[in-house]
Parts: structure tokens; sequence; C-alpha cells
């Protein structure tokens, strides 16, 4: 009869999970005996946690199943839990195994003894669980898939006490059944076809799995037919877009240009998505985005099909035959001088190979991404959707096991780089197809635009800025990723720049390019910025918009 850690591996495999992002301990060691008596488990090692969990993430976006991490103890909880709150924002299925003393053990309050628990229920709110006898394991572990599953999807954590993995009597569980989600009721979907009636401005927010591509379609036959406005939620899970894919306007990242964008409309209609609010709190200024003359509607919530609520209120609007409008192809010419962060957009959008899956963690070095991709051949993109930064790498190692036939490329800050940058060991060792652009302007560029957005700028000196600030020392990530086995080169030219990125996208294996760039927004920019900001509910609409569009495309 198997153990315990064998009877859940085979549970795992039964249930359709493939692959575990490890970083395991010594409580965790019978865990790691049973990988060699499932072959159907691929098991992935990350040097740590937070590359384990992101992975994770990343692997469940393109798979659309969760993968498992497993982690030591609480304290290699706490260490992957900022890319674990990127996946619970983002509703991304991931079964999160963490391995505890043993049952007997605890009570003794050892050196490595923390409250698992109260940290898991951080990142899982909904299912938390200790398995506390052997035989009751693998049930356990099948209500943390189906609790995962959803929908909607979730971060599930199943706690493993290493005697419990060890124990004899283990006895595996069959796969739970997935419940077909139900579209939008009759109410809903006739409530917001009268809205759209009505004669008012309406818009759609698509979150979740509405941005893809049938959903999509969905929506730009009822945009094409009624005359509605799409718009994407900000940072989303996985965006299909580009050349022959309905195009879709994502709400901007800075408040101010959000509620410029949401004020011209009457009705807002939510669809998998939650009303939109500003990341942060901002001295005089309102947290909650839509207008007060806004009307906002729910079509369908997280847990229910959104491509089929779309159906629906397509056909009851009559917009069913209906043509969407789709993205025509085309690429901005090859950027040549001195590179600029535009000019990394304009390279990527020149060079993107077909199906290419872009992880953006670019922050304010991708503010041209949007447009410079916009007709490029037909991709998937994924953001920061929780705002956790250091999700870009480790996503993109989950993403590139997720799907082996398509080129991966991770778009990342300097400074979010070194949150996770020992992923780049891992491509090396499991040989993935990646091409990693570290954007490197040698400082917290966004941070030095929230310094004058929350108005401490007048108040921050020496010590302040030095704490956006990483000239000193010089970070140097193609030493960095050459020392974990990845082909680096740097790059400060557009010409040099282009070389390297039609020579990663060539050659298989994990790729590095150190993109050597200013600032996007520079000193005087950044000062300027509030003060147009704060400009725009005084100026002419048109004037507005056309601002709106130079800033954030």
């Amino acid at each position: 009869m198997p153990n315990g850690a064998q009877a859940l591996m085979q549970t795992l495999a039964d249930a359709g999970i493939e692959v575990c992002f490890t970083n395991p301990g010594t409580s965790e060691m019978h865990f790691v005996a049973a990988l060699d008596d499932e072959p159907r488990m691929r098991a992935v090692l990350a040097l740590f946690e937070g590359v384990a969990t992101g992975a994770a993430d990343g692997y469940a976006r393109m798979a659309d199943k969760p993968a498992a991490s497993l982690l030591h103890l609480g304290c290699g909880l706490g260490n992957g839990l900022a890319n674990l709150h990127n996946a619970r924002k983002g509703k991304v299925p991931v079964v999160n195994i963490v391995g505890d003393h043993a049952t007997y053990h605890q009570p003794l309050d050892a050196q490595l003894q923390s409250d698992i628990e109260t940290v898991a229920r951080n990142v899982s709110p909904n299912f938390v669980r200790s398995s506390r006898r052997t035989e009751d394991l693998c049930r356990d572990a099948v209500d943390a898939i189906a609790a995962a599953v959803g929908p909607p999807g979730q971060v599930a954590t199943l706690i493993l006490p290493a005697d419990v993995s060890w124990g004899e009597g283990g006895q595996p569980a069959s796969p739970p059944t997935a419940p077909d989600p139900e579209s939008a009721d009759e109410k809903a979907v006739n409530a917001v076809a009268e809205a759209i009636r009505s004669g008012g401005k309406t818009a759609l927010l698509l979150g979740g799995r509405a941005l893809r591509e049938g959903a999509l379609r969905e929506a730009a036959r009822i945009a094409a037919h009624s005359g509605v406005k799409i718009f994407s939620e900000v940072f989303p899970t996985r965006l299909e877009r580009g050349a022959g894919r309905p195009p879709v306007e994502r709400i901007a990242y800075l408040a101010e240009l959000a509620t410029l964008q949401l004020s011209a409309y009457d009705h807002l209609v939510l669809v998998d998505a939650k009303e939109p609010v500003s990341f942060f709190a901002y001295p005089g200024k309102p947290s909650e985005l839509v207008p007060d003359s806004c009307k906002v509607h729910t079509l369908c919530d997280p847990a229910q099909d959104s491509k089929a609520s779309l159906e629906r209120l397509a056909t009851a609007l009559g917009a069913d035959q209906a043509e969407p409008e789709l993205q025509q192809a085309g690429r901005p010419d090859r950027p040549r001088g001195r590179l600029s962060a535009e000019k990394v957009c304009k390279a990527v959008g020149h060079l993107l190979p077909e199906r290419a899956i872009i992880v953006d963690e670019a922050n304010t070095s991708g503010l041209m991404l949007p447009v410079m991709t916009a007709g490029a051949p037909a991709h998937d993109l994924l953001t920061l959707t929780g705002g956790a930064i250091g999700q870009s790498l480790p996503n993109a190692i989950g993403a590139a096991i997720a799907c082996p036939d398509r080129p991966v490329l991770a778009l990342v800050g300097d400074g979010s780089a070194m949150y996770t940058n020992q992923a780049l060991w891992t491509m090396a060792r499991e040989n993935l197809d990646i091409t990693v652009v570290v954007l490197a302007n040698a400082a917290y560029s966004i941070l030095n635009v929230e310094l004058e957005r929350v108005g401490a700028r007048d108040r921050g000196g020496e010590k302040a800025r030095a704490q956006l600030d990483l000239t000193g020392p010089k970070l140097d990530f193609a030493r960095m990723a050459q020392g974990m086995g990845v082909h680096a080169v740097r790059a400060d030219t557009a010409e040099d720049f282009c070389q390297a990125m039609e020579y990663a996208f060539g050659q298989p294996g994990p790729h590095l390019i150190e993109a050597v760039i200013p600032e996007s927004l520079n000193r005087t920019k950044r000062r300027v910025l509030p003060w147009l900001l704060r400009s725009l509910p005084h100026m002419p609409k048109s004037m507005a918009r056309a601002l709106k569009r130079k800033l954030a495309p």
C-alpha cells in the first residue's frame, strides 16, 4: 500500500495536474521521493519560492488548468506569497502544497514552526486545509483541486504534515468533476440590453476569461451593432490580441486618465470584471473611478461563462450576425539610433513572432507597447494582475512549459527583475524557449512618478531620492544571466537590440537582452505630469483625450 505522498502524487496526476514547481525542504522529502513513482508528473525546481509560485501562475494562465507548487513550511510560503497574490487577483487556479512539521512535532515550537494557515489565508481566503491523517490526505487533495479549478479559479492551499506524507495507508482518490459554469440569467441579460437600447452611451468592461478571443468576438459583434465601447481591465490575466482579433482599449493605470476614459459613458457593463478603482489613494482624489453620472450593470460575474453570456446578450440585441471589427495587420518600422523605451516597444512590434506569448512587466518603460504591438501577429498578453512586482520572469517559465511550441517574450524592468532573477537559472536548467528583455533604466521609475503624484516630492531630499535609484552599484544583467547559464547580451542602440532580438527568436533555449535605456519619464516630465493630470477636468474634452493618448496610448 502506498504511503501518503505516493497516493497524493497519483491523485494529482489522475486529476490532470502534470507539473509541480518545487522549492522543497526536509518536511517535503517523502513528496520529493514520490515524484519518481509518477511518470506523468514533471517536477521543476526553483531556487526561490516566488519563482515556483509565479511559474505555477503563468502555467495555469496558458494551460487553463492548475499546476502544483511545493513550498517548505510557513517561511517558504511567505517567500512565495507575492506571486500567489498576483494569482489570486487574476483568479488563476493553483494547487499550493505547503509542507509542515509532523503533527506530533508541531507543539514543540521548533525553530521553523509557524502559523501556516494564517499566512496562507492571505492568498487562499476560500480554501486552506491541513491534512491530519494519511487516509484523509487524498480526499483533502481532491477538495483542494476542485476549489482551485472553481469557477472562478483560485489559489487553494493544502498543508501537508511530514508524518501524514510518510504514513502508510495512502488511498488515491478519484478526480473531482468540474462543473460547467452557467451563463448570465435572463434578468441580467434583459437589463443590460435595455440599458444599451436606452440611447445613452454604453461601454462594456471585460475582464478575466471575457478577454479570450471567443468572448471578445461576441463583444465586438455587440459593439458593431449597437455602438458600444469595449474596455479591458487595466491588468488582464490573459488578453488575446493582435492582427485578426478584436481590438480592445485597456483602462489606464493612472486614475485621472481612467476617469477621463469613463467620463463619456452613461452605462458601464461589467463582464467578468469588477468596478474599477484607483490602485492607491491620493490626497483629495476619489478612489472610485466610475463617475456618479454613470450607472454600473453586471452582465456576468467571474463564476459565470462570459462567452455564453455575451452570446445571449448579442442575441437579445439582434447582434448575433453582426460582423465584428478586427485588428488589421501592421507593424511599426524597424527602429534606429540610440535605444529608448519607445524603440524597444517598436522593435517588439516589428519583430514579434507568430503565436508569441508576451509577459509584460515593463512598467513605465512599456507605455508604448500596446500601440506598437496592436497589429502584430496574434499573440497572448499576460500582465501584472495583482501589482506585486517580480512576476514576469516566473510567469514566463510557466507559460513556456504550458506551451512549449510557442515563443515566450518576458519584458521586465530592472527593479522588478531583481525580485525573482533566480528564474533565469530555472529557464536554463529546463532549456525553455524564452527571450527576456530587461529594460535597464537604473531607477524605480514608477515610484519616482508616485512620489510626485502623492504630493511628497517637495519633502523628498537626498535620502528619499536614493531609495528610488539603482545607479550605485550599477546592475549588470548580462553577466548575472551568463552566470546562471543563460545566453545574454547588452544593447544600447536600436540596431544592436534588433539584431539581438532576431538572434534570440531564431535560436532555441533562453536568452536575455539587457536594453540600456534612459527613463521614459525623466525628472522634468515627472514634475509636469501631476500638473497635467490635475488639469484634465478643466480642459476641452478633445484636448484631454488627445493628452491621454499621448501619455497612455
